[in-house]
């Protein structure tokens, strides 16, 4: 098993809102590329709504996780790719949701001027560490 350890304020650091400024732990890492509001069929979930485009991005997320043995509190950094900022509170209640709040992952918010598709709001990366002894694939 994997023991990650949080630092929400390292000396001198404000502290962060809803994340960890560091985050380490041994074990086997995982990236996990970006994902958008993407179904399995390859249709995009809730068109025009960030909210319900976070929720189906973390629930991508959480499926390429769980392939790679991993979950979200496996979580060390996530990477938000908003097209706009006005876009955060909505991702970070459906982050809320998944994720650990007392200890939460590293994280870094951009925005950019597009992605891949106009009609797609959020991207979110992930990587994690599992413990060695985690096999590969689920």
């Amino acid at each position: 098993m994997t023991r990650l350890t949080h630092v929400h304020s390292p000396a001198g650091v404000a502290p962060g809102n809803g994340y960890s400024h560091v985050v380490w732990g041994t074990g086997r890492f995982v990236a996990v590329s970006g994902q958008c509001a993407f179904d399995a069929d390859g249709e995009i979930v809730g068109e025009g709504d960030a909210g319900a485009q976070a929720r189906q991005v973390f629930e991508n997320l959480r499926r390429c996780l769980a392939e790679a043995g991993a979950s979200f509190d496996d979580v060390v950094k996530l990477t938000y790719f908003v097209t706009d900022v006005a876009h955060l509170p909505a991702v970070r209640v459906a982050r809320d949701e998944v994720i650990d709040t007392a200890r939460p992952p590293a994280s870094s918010a951009v925005q950019v001027a597009a992605l891949f598709r106009p009609e797609l709001l959020v991207e979110i990366e992930a990587f994690a560490i599992v413990g060695e002894d985690v096999g590969e694939g689920a």
